[in-house]
């Protein structure tokens, strides 16, 4: 097999020559190209393996105890990392908003009267929305524990997903709210509108209403994808603004207003939320930009439109990141210090060096490819739920489309596993596309791991990942833990697959985030 990206050395398995006699593969598809090669293996990938039991120790996890002389570099042991899983956070969720409409509960007063009708629904709402916003302040507070726990990728759907649903609150008390002061002052709705503006803490809740809108426009699919990601980051600060501008009014409210005890938790409530959001979103990363004086070290093409980026500093372990996270990268340099790009580890951490290796995509990747060696970085993070602490089985099938390949390969590597538990299928349109090419059959060689790359066109009449096509490549398909990385219609496609082939959705794992307008 020809390879075609010669590995940086620091990252690139010790080579192993090939036994004399490989089993035979059945052939697949035509345009279907297989490594399984056995050989065995180096100290380095022991280390990660042990380390890698010791965040999963219930799996089983043979390893030969064979190992060549000249070993690579060991990979770090990152400690135990808090975790909270997603459905305790969702349970804790609507357990906060049960508890908000046991307050309104306590609080109504039963009445026949049209106005004081309006005034109850607009108070629920009204409440409930000022909850709604705190919550998805916090989902976007990247807490590392609930970012390990839960993942990036499904807390920013529930951050989607949530904003509807409080501008659809705002909008019910707006509109109850309005009906109600009518009715009582016996005026029309324009009249009754300006009589409650000229209230302060309405004026404001107006103010803050008017920025929520502002980010939901925004981050609406139709206009996310025509403006500058600056431009959209911009906005969405106006939430922090919105928030205080309601938390301001909700004070003033009779919900809040109506006792002691009520104000301090409201009040207390708010005030966790934004120390969570100045300590986790500003304070952190510039603390490991002073400690860590991170710096680019290399930048290297892959392959045609892919490089990566190694990036070195000081005592880069106690970052703690796993195989499968992901940073938040600001390059300091001119076209890139204003925008955080996410970008996966494409290599476990060694030698206080990070990688990621990136596909140039537009005007923010094409600066990456031009960065220069000591440009300063800052990183946030790490962050993700792609780990090994997900696995619940033996055998491991991991799944890549494109670019998402390089989270899938820090975990090819140091997954635990024995010859034959660890299958990488790599989906691509043709060989061209395939990344970090060498360093995959390296690690498929040297773990006797089984290497598919599963080429030809998305559209084309077969598809390599069509449930049989999958089963014919790893039979025991349902008895595998599957880690999914690729663009969002290969990853849906996938999954439904899987699902259709006889893998129970809770072993399928996949965190695929989009990046940046125009990245």
């Amino acid at each position: 097999m020809t390879t075609e990206a010669r590995p940086h050395p620091l990252y690139a398995p010790v080579a192993v020559p090939l036994a004399p006699s490989v089993p035979r593969v059945p052939p697949g598809p035509p345009d279907a190209v297989r490594a399984d090669r056995p050989a065995g293996h180096d100290a380095g990938l022991r280390a990660a393996r042990r380390a890698a039991r010791a965040a999963a120790a219930s799996v089983p996890a043979p390893v030969p105890a064979s190992a060549p002389a000249s070993v690579s570099v060991p990979v770090p042991v990152p400690g135990p990392v808090p975790r909270l899983a997603p459905g305790r956070l969702r349970a804790g969720i609507l357990g906060g908003a049960g508890a908000v409409a046991l307050l309104w509960g306590v609080q109504a007063r039963p009445s026949a009267r049209l106005d004081a009708f309006f005034a109850t629904g607009a108070h629920l709402a009204g409440l409930l929305a000022g909850y709604g916003v705190l919550v998805l302040l916090l989902l976007m507070a990247r807490v590392p524990a609930v970012e390990h726990g839960v993942g990036a990728d499904r807390l920013a759907r529930w951050h989607s997903r949530g904003g509807r649903y409080v501008l659809g609150l705002i909008a019910a008390h707006t509109v109850l709210a309005l009906c109600g002061h009518a009715v009582h002052t016996r005026t029309d709705l324009l009249t009754a509108t300006g009589g409650l503006l000229s209230y302060g803490a309405i004026a404001a809740a107006a103010a803050g209403t008017a920025l929520l809108t502002a980010v939901g426009v925004t981050s609406a699919r139709a206009v996310r994808g025509r403006i500058r990601h600056e431009t959209w980051h911009a906005v969405h600060l106006g939430a922090l603004l919105a928030a205080a501008l309601g938390f301001v009014h909700q004070l003033a409210g009779p919900d809040i207003a109506g006792g002691l005890l009520i104000r301090w938790l409201w009040s207390m409530a708010h005030a966790t939320v934004a120390v969570l959001l100045l300590w986790y979103r500003f304070a952190v990363p510039v603390r490991a930009a002073l400690r860590h004086d991170l710096r680019v070290a290399e930048v290297r093409d892959e392959a045609p439109g892919v490089v990566s980026v190694l990036v070195r500093g000081r005592g880069v372990a106690r970052l703690r990141a796993e195989p499968g996270q992901f940073f938040r990268w600001r390059f300091l340099s001119r076209g890139l210090w204003a925008t955080a790009l996410p970008f996966s580890l494409s290599a476990p951490v060694r030698d206080d060096t990070l990688r990621i290796t990136v596909k140039v995509r537009g005007d923010h990747t094409r600066r990456v490819r031009r960065l220069r060696p000591g440009t300063r970085v800052l990183a946030s993070g790490p962050y993700g739920a792609l780990t090994a602490h997900r696995r619940t089985r033996r055998k491991v099938l991991l799944l890549a489309g494109g670019v998402g390949i390089t989270p899938l390969r820090a975990l090819f590597e140091t997954l635990p596993g024995g010859p034959g538990d660890m299958t990488l299928l790599y989906r691509a349109s043709d060989e061209g596309g395939l990344v970090l090419r060498a360093e995959l059959e390296a690690i498929a060689r040297e773990r006797r791991a089984a290497l598919h790359y599963l080429l030809g066109p998305s559209d084309g009449s077969y598809d390599p990942l069509a449930p049989r096509a999958l089963r014919a490549l790893v039979p025991d398909l349902a008895a595998h833990d599957v880690y999914l990385c690729g663009p969002p219609a290969m990853a849906r496609a996938a999954t439904a697959s899987l699902r259709r082939a006889g893998v129970p959705a809770a072993r399928i794992h996949s965190e695929n985030f989009e990046e940046p307008a125009r990245a």
